[in-house]
C-alpha cells in the first residue's frame, strides 16, 4: 500500500510533520478554506488539526485519523461543496439565479 494518492499526488495519510506544516500555514495567516481546498482536506478536519496542534503541539497530530474510506468521503464532499460554490458564483456573475 502506498502513501500517495495516484490521481493527485496528495498523501492518503498525513504524517504529523506534514500536518504541522499545513497548520503553520493557517496560523501564519493563510485562509483556512483555501489551504483546505489546495490540499483536498475538509475544512473541519483542518480546523481539528489546528485545534489539536494548539492544544498539544505536533505530538497531538501523531494519532491516527479517519479510516481511508471516511477520509475519501470527506475529501469528495469538500470537493462537491467547492464545485457547488464555484457554480453558484458563475451563475451569479452571469445573472442567472
Amino acid at each position: 500500500m502506498t502513501t500517495e494518492r495516484q490521481d493527485d499526488g496528495l498523501p492518503e495519510r498525513w504524517s504529523a510533520q506534514r500536518k504541522t506544516e499545513v497548520v503553520l500555514r493557517v496560523i501564519r495567516g493563510e485562509a483556512l478554506d483555501e489551504v483546505a481546498r489546495e490540499i483536498q482536506v475538509p475544512v473541519d478536519e483542518l480546523e481539528e488539526w489546528r485545534r489539536v496542534f494548539l492544544e498539544s503541539g505536533q505530538q497531538g497530530l501523531t494519532r491516527r485519523g479517519l479510516d481511508p474510506e471516511e477520509r475519501e468521503l470527506r475529501r469528495l464532499q469538500a470537493k462537491i461543496g467547492d464545485m457547488t460554490m464555484r457554480l453558484s458564483d458563475l451563475r451569479l456573475h452571469r445573472g442567472v439565479l
